[in-house]
């Protein structure tokens, strides 16, 4: 059977270490390499081409979520395992996005290592419960709509917009001058990113922004 061929990348030379120890006792990996920084994992994906890479996220000399990104321009078949301390949105959600194939902490127990890693040649991600969960609570939240920046006042103004009434109809019901409502419609056409009213209004129609019928 062949060996997954594995790299693994951490700045604290007691993890490093420790990982290593244990991963060289298992019969289906091969270790190619070590790096402390992300520098080092990019030159170890060039020249070893390894099938997996253990990778920490933050380190000197380039972080884990940079090295992630340029790996996958060139070696984009390499399955980068994070194992770090953190799970906060702002390592998560960057980390992912650049290519991250599964995400652990580094609470993990060394026969949860083993199998991510053996599941990762097996394209299974392996994602930590708490990371996981926080992925879904970013999918389950509504996309924000532009709309949503405008304040009250604008919102009436692009009701009215929406019943196709002028500046000075708008004004009169909104007992407001004329010149404040070109304001608004101004500021409205800006925030919703539409080049006139007549957009303005069929965003308004859409999207169900509409005056009460009374």
């Amino acid at each position: 059977m062949k060996k997954i061929r594995v790299a693994v990348v951490d700045d604290h030379d007691m993890v490093r270490k420790g990982l290593l120890a244990y991963l060289y006792t298992e019969p289906s990996i091969e270790i190619v390499g070590e790096g402390a920084s992300g520098k080092e994992a990019i030159e170890l994906a060039h020249k070893e081409k390894p099938d997996v890479i253990l990778m920490d996220l933050l380190m000197e000399n380039g972080t884990g979520i940079d090295a992630t990104k340029e790996i996958m321009k060139f070696h984009s078949s390499c399955k980068i395992i994070i194992i770090t301390s953190f799970y906060d949105d702002e390592q998560v959600f960057p980390a992912i996005e650049a290519g991250a194939f599964s995400y652990l902490l580094k609470t993990a127990n060394a026969d949860d290592i083993i199998k991510a890693i053996q599941k990762a040649v097996s394209n299974e991600p392996v994602i930590e419960p708490k990371v996981a969960s926080k992925m879904m609570n970013k999918f389950r939240t509504p996309l924000k709509q532009p709309h949503d920046n405008l304040t009250e006042r604008e919102i009436e103004v692009l009701k009215c917009l929406g019943e196709g009434l002028t500046n000075q109809e708008i004004g009169e019901e909104l007992f407001i001058g004329v010149k404040t409502v070109k304001t608004h419609v101004s500021n409205i056409l800006s925030k919703l990113n539409v080049a006139d009213r007549t957009q303005a209004a069929i965003y308004a129609n859409r999207n169900g922004i509409l005056k009460s019928k009374e």
